[in-house]
C-alpha cells in the first residue's frame, strides 16, 4: 500500500531539506573565515559558534531523516533558521562579497523573504505541523469517514 500523497511529500522535503542543511554544515567546518564576515559582531565567540553550528547543521540533517529524532530534529533547525537570520540581514545590508553567493539583491531579497517558508519547512517536514494542509471537523471531505 502506498503511503499517502502528504507522507511523500514531506519525505523529499525532509531529504531536500537534510541535503541543505548538511551542505550548510560541512560549509561552516571548511569555510569558516568567510562566515564569520557576515556573524553580527554581538555574537560571543563567533569563530566557536560558527564551528559548532556547522556540527549542529549536520547532527540536524541527520536527525531529520531519522524516525525517532525527527520531530526534535525539526524543531531545532526551525529554531536555528530563526537565529541565523541576523547573519543573513547583515549579509545583505553590507554588502559583504561571499563568493560562490551572488552579491546582489537578486539574491538577498528573496533569501530574506523566504526564511520563514524555510522554518516553516523545518516544521512541516518533520510533522510538528500540518498547516496549510490540516483537516478541520467541518470539512466535506471527512463527511464519509
Amino acid at each position: 500500500m502506498d503511503p499517502p500523497p502528504h507522507d511523500r511529500t514531506r519525505a523529499v522535503m525532509r531529504f531536500v531539506l537534510a541535503a541543505f542543511y548538511l551542505a550548510a554544515g560541512i560549509a561552516h567546518l571548511q569555510v569558516p573565515d568567510k562566515l564569520l564576515a557576515i556573524t553580527p559582531s554581538w555574537v560571543p565567540f563567533a569563530a566557536q559558534v560558527i564551528l559548532v553550528t556547522g556540527v549542529c547543521e549536520i547532527a540536524g540533517a541527520i536527525a531529520l531523516v531519522t524516525r525517532p529524532l525527527r520531530w526534535w530534529a525539526g524543531v531545532a533547525l526551525a529554531f536555528y533558521a530563526l537565529c541565523v537570520w541576523p547573519a543573513n540581514i547583515k549579509h545583505a545590508i553590507e554588502g559583504i562579497d561571499l563568493p560562490p553567493i551572488p552579491n546582489s539583491w537578486l539574491y538577498h531579497g528573496p533569501r530574506l523573504a523566504l526564511q520563514p517558508v524555510i522554518i516553516w519547512w523545518a516544521l512541516y517536514c518533520s510533522g510538528v505541523i500540518d498547516w496549510p494542509w490540516r483537516r478541520h471537523k467541518g470539512d466535506s471531505s471527512q463527511a464519509g469517514e
